[in-house]
């Protein structure tokens, strides 16, 4: 019986020096735990490639994205992000007497998934406010859907299945998809102004593995491939080489419409709100 009445008072001790040390500091870091966190982004987007292959950043478009990222500690995490953005560019918007009378265009809408590390500079503990704020970097790898398309005579066209680039004439041209993968590598900052809610400002970039998003990437393959049947308009005719809109056409077989060798890329620059998903735990007894 002294046995039992031991062991009852040490459990009921025990629990109430848990709730004791919940309450009186339940923002050590002992105790309070950041198990995770979901949160909304909305920001801007650009593209780099063929049609803005000097890194103008003039041309945004809208992003916005979701996320959850599991903790792990307070100094790594791994997030799971989607994002819908657009991206495009117009040759108007170049410097160079080339690119200029190239005047080709395009728009594409992207749904982009990726999975990233992220590696905060300091100790995170939202509840904790010596804690509270951290640059971090973020890397991983993605994939996203694109399909660009242009205007032709107030009508919008899509570009892949023209072939605008001869995919159909040359063997070492193949159509290409509308899935691709893409690399993130970005830079923020991190706030958490209560224990629940954080804002974050993030910049990532993302290399990629195709050189297709604006549907240029070789050289022209010539107005004769697209012919004319019964005089009609030749939709592909006419996007493949928009110079003549501007004057003499430019788009003779053979020569450079785009340049294959550096794939497209694209940014997001954003900002986010966080909610973190906590739990609470008992102190290790010292």
């Amino acid at each position: 019986m002294t046995k039992v009445f031991a062991i009852t008072l040490s459990l009921f001790l025990g629990i109430q020096y848990c709730n004791a040390q919940f309450t009186q500091n339940r923002t050590t870091e002992f105790q309070y735990v950041q198990d995770a966190e979901i949160g909304i982004t909305a920001g801007v987007a650009h593209y780099f490639g063929d049609l803005n292959n000097h890194f103008r950043v003039n041309r945004p478009k809208a992003a916005i994205g979701a996320f959850y990222r599991k903790q792990f500690g307070n100094y790594v995490a791994a997030r799971l992000s989607g994002h819908y953005m657009q991206l495009g560019y117009s040759d108007r918007y170049n410097s160079s007497e080339f690119e200029r009378s190239r005047n080709l265009s395009f728009n594409t809408n992207i749904f982009e998934l990726t999975l990233q590390g992220d590696f905060n500079f300091f100790k995170f503990i939202p509840s904790d406010p010596s804690y509270a704020f951290t640059p971090y970097i973020t890397l991983g790898v993605g994939i996203f859907g694109y399909d660009p398309y242009a205007m032709l005579e107030g009508t919008k066209y899509y570009l892949r299945p023209l072939h605008t680039e001869g995919q159909t004439f040359y063997q070492n041209r193949k159509p290409y998809g509308t899935m691709a993968l893409c690399f993130p590598l970005g830079f923020g900052f991190k706030y958490a102004f209560t224990d629940n809610l954080s804002v974050s400002m993030e910049l990532g970039y993302r290399f990629t593995n195709t050189d297709y998003i604006d549907d240029v990437s070789t050289t022209y393959v010539g107005i004769d491939k697209f012919p004319n049947p019964g005089g009609g308009k030749n939709v592909a005719g006419l996007l493949q080489d928009r110079s003549y809109e501007l004057g003499t056409p430019i788009g003779v077989e053979g020569r450079q419409r785009g340049w294959s060798k550096q794939k497209d890329q694209y940014l997001i620059a954003e900002i986010g709100l966080a909610l973190s998903l906590t739990s609470y735990r008992c102190p290790d007894a010292r």
